[in-house]
């Protein structure tokens, strides 16, 4: 189970990002710099194998929302800067919250329940059906409206489990 948080910010800046001296993956690693709208900024580095919602190309100017886990060691830098699982970038037609969903498909900070239909697409990262049971793992969850109750329920549209 991995404990995801979070930052949001417009990215000013994307680098390359070499992970040791004469790197052999060299331009397979990005620096996304994020600006939050306090004036914050943080840091993200994208691999090769970090999860970008629906596939998108994100570009300087871009709002995003960059997800880590909040466990991992990072360097005692400023400003923060975080290995990206998970990028989003902002879209006013839908949410996206990605978190451990327990056996009763309950994120673990208890703020959002899923209710599965038959449109509910579950896909793999690679964008290949899944056909498990997506409670107890860490999923990417994309979903519109939701009820205002504790935990707000939604049912999603889309559901990536994240292996």
């Amino acid at each position: 189970m991995t404990n995801f948080l979070s930052a949001s910010g417009r990215v000013t800046r994307i680098d390359d990002f070499s992970i040791m001296q004469n790197d052999p993956q060299s331009g397979c690693y990005k620096l996304f710099s994020l600006m939050g709208n306090d004036g914050s900024i943080v840091n993200f580095v994208v691999e090769p194998t970090t999860y970008f919602v629906e596939h998108v190309k994100v570009k300087v100017g871009d709002f995003v929302t960059g997800f880590f886990d909040a466990d991992a060691p990072v360097p005692l830098i400023y400003p923060p800067q975080y290995r990206a699982i998970v990028m989003a970038r902002d879209n006013a037609d839908y949410f996206v919250k990605v978190s451990f969903f327990n056996s009763q498909l309950i994120s673990s900070d208890g703020n959002l329940k899923l209710n599965l239909s038959r449109q509910t697409e579950i896909v793999l990262e690679n964008g290949q059906e899944f056909n498990g049971n997506p409670a107890n793992r860490n999923l990417v969850v994309i979903y519109g409206a939701s009820t205002r109750s504790i935990p707000a329920q939604t049912t999603p549209y889309e559901i990536v489990v994240l292996c």
